[in-house]
């Protein structure tokens, strides 16, 4: 049956005990998003046994959403996490499966391939921002030294891309393939695909998930990049559900032109009949605030009153310090928002 409106938590540190879950499935959350772009399903099984026995004692069945890793691009493992400061010099070097020194950056060969001086690339969803400066091939090493221009902490797997560009890897990678055969004993009911491209993307994904065993569950496909934006016209008729993920979305464009693409991509769904759903940064002060700011309930009643059947948090309950909290804001002004929704459409 289908739903009139969902809203998504995500799995996470802060709300892996059963208690937590089960107050989050009290305040009205439908689904559960666990982001599996560092780990395995077999990784994350304490927390999804939490999660289904937390629904069975609210007597409620929420999806399950397993994001998967697709084609973004990642650094790779920093052996102890820094903070890169305004003005300081970074070196990037060649990422492989071993630990690198705390004094450098593991980046994909990708980055090495497309580069060229003053690129500035973007790590953590554009929270770091570094523009690329010499290059250096040694007969050992590849290695590019790099300015800071926006500083912060510098962890592992955390997002890399290029600013303006697209650079981008495989569809699935290996880890996804064996995530996908893990679904269905997991109780996954659907899958999220990053980086959606154009119907190939989406129906290689298709391909691989009956292959696997999870046909019977919905694809929801992320459009964050300029290539989703261009291709989504051929996306939705694909998707069980669009994601207008404005995370990777907003280092793509400029910000001020985001909300304008987040309207233009609702339009589009709402003319194709096919569900979206809006996320990032949604109710973000609440990472450590008790309550939200009045442009963060806004953000949320306007894109369900655009027409968005389903709206998600991310950290502020995978590691937020109000995870129960945050639900509850994020359900209450969504139903707000679709309140007002029927209400329009009455009054014609």
């Amino acid at each position: 049956m289908k739903k009139d409106l969902e809203t998504y938590g995500t799995l996470g540190p802060s709300c892996r005990e059963t208690e937590v879950l089960r107050q989050m499935f009290a305040a009205g959350i439908t689904g559960m998003r666990l982001n599996l772009s560092h780990g395995t399903l077999d990784d994350s099984a304490p927390m999804i046994e939490a999660f289904h026995r937390a629904s069975a004692l609210e007597g409620v069945r929420p999806s399950l959403l397993i994001d998967m890793q697709g084609p973004e691009l990642r650094i790779g493992i920093v052996k102890e996490g820094f903070t890169a400061d305004f003005g300081d010099t970074v070196l990037l070097s060649v990422k492989d499966d071993t630990p690198q020194d705390s004094d450098s950056i593991p980046v994909p060969c990708e980055i090495f391939d497309h580069y060229e001086p003053g690129m500035v690339v973007m790590i953590d969803d554009g929270k770091i921002r570094l523009r690329l400066e010499k290059k250096d091939e040694a007969a050992r090493c590849r290695r590019i030294r790099a300015s800071v221009l926006t500083g912060g902490p510098v962890l592992s797997r955390k997002s890399i891309a290029v600013e303006g560009m697209s650079v981008t890897g495989n569809t699935l990678t290996q880890m996804d393939l064996l995530n996908l055969r893990c679904a269905a004993g997991a109780g996954v009911t659907d899958v999220m695909q990053p980086f959606v491209r154009g119907r190939n993307d989406l129906l290689e994904v298709r391909k691989a998930m009956a292959q696997c065993g999870a046909g019977n569950c919905r694809l929801f496909a992320k459009i964050e990049n300029r290539e989703g934006i261009s291709a989504a016209e051929e996306i939705l008729p694909l998707a069980d559900m669009v994601v207008i993920a404005r995370g990777d979305l907003g280092n793509a464009v400029p910000l001020w032109i985001l909300p304008r693409i987040q309207k233009e991509i609702s339009e589009k769904c709402l003319l194709a009949d096919v569900p979206f759903m809006v996320v990032t940064q949604m109710l973000a002060s609440m990472d450590r605030s008790p309550v939200p700011t009045r442009a963060e309930v806004s953000d949320i009643f306007n894109a369900v009153s655009d027409g968005a059947s389903a709206v998600m948090i991310t950290g502020e309950s995978a590691s937020g310090l109000y995870p129960v909290r945050a639900s509850e804001y994020l359900v209450k002004t969504a139903m707000e928002g679709l309140k007002w929704r029927r209400e329009r459409e009455k009054r014609g």
